[in-house]
């Protein structure tokens, strides 16, 4: 497999390409934004490993731009540990988010987990390629949703999070079960992370998002999708 490593010190590349290369994994590095996505045209790599600081763009903008027309996985490496720059880089598309300064052998860990959950979703067989629910309509496959016809523009994580909620109609689901589920046992992410997401997809698919009549709270425990 192939990692393409994003960061602008030369010993942070070095270190880390230099483990992943013990850990039998390939690498390509970038020092910019133009090279990172430039590199992840011409390589189509595994996953991406993408500083936020960069000097040309943080890594935000670099990970929007990449699911502009790629959904390989990305990690985000930063100093910063605030949980809302947390849910932001989750949100526009990221799966991972480690905290310098790390332990190689956590890095590591990180990567083969969020490889082997890749892995998993792109083995998983599609029993239902078309979902409808009422007026919306998931494509599983595509990963493309439609309200009333019209598509709906949601990031990785809402698309994952409304698939689950549709495969457990009815059912009450706790936060905690969200989290394993939908953003994997290893994450290290909160509760928080789940109600704001609920919320944004809320404000997608709800007729009035300050009335849900789908997308329910059930208070003290987590929330659920009900479809009569």
């Amino acid at each position: 497999m192939k990692i393409l490593v994003v960061d602008d010190e030369p010993t942070i590349v070095e270190t880390v390409s230099y483990n992943l290369r013990l850990e039998n994994f390939e690498t390509v590095s970038a020092t910019t934004a133009e090279q990172c996505l430039d590199l992840a045209r011409k390589e189509n790599p595994d996953l991406v490993l993408l500083d936020v600081m960069l000097p040309s763009a943080n890594g935000f903008e670099i990970c929007r731009r990449l699911r502009q027309f790629s959904d390989v996985p990305v990690i985000m490496l930063t100093a910063r540990a605030e949980e809302t720059d947390r849910i932001v880089g989750l949100e526009i598309g990221a799966d991972d988010y480690v905290t310098k300064p790390f332990s190689m052998r956590e890095l590591m860990a990180r990567v083969k987990s969020v490889l082997r959950r890749r892995t998993a979703q792109s083995s998983a067989a599609v029993v239902d390629t078309m979902i409808r629910v009422g007026n919306i309509i998931i494509d599983a496959p595509r990963h493309e949703v439609m309200r009333d016809g019209v598509p709906l523009e949601l990031s990785r994580k809402e698309f994952e999070l409304l698939h689950h909620f549709v495969k457990n109609m009815n059912r009450t689901i706790s936060r905690e079960s969200l989290l394993d589920e939908v953003w994997g046992k290893d994450m290290c992410v909160g509760e928080r992370t789940v109600d704001v997401h609920v919320r944004w997809l809320r404000e997608k698919i709800e007729e009035d998002p300050s009335m849900p009549k789908r997308l329910l709270t059930v208070r003290g425990v987590g929330y659920q999708f009900r479809y009569e």
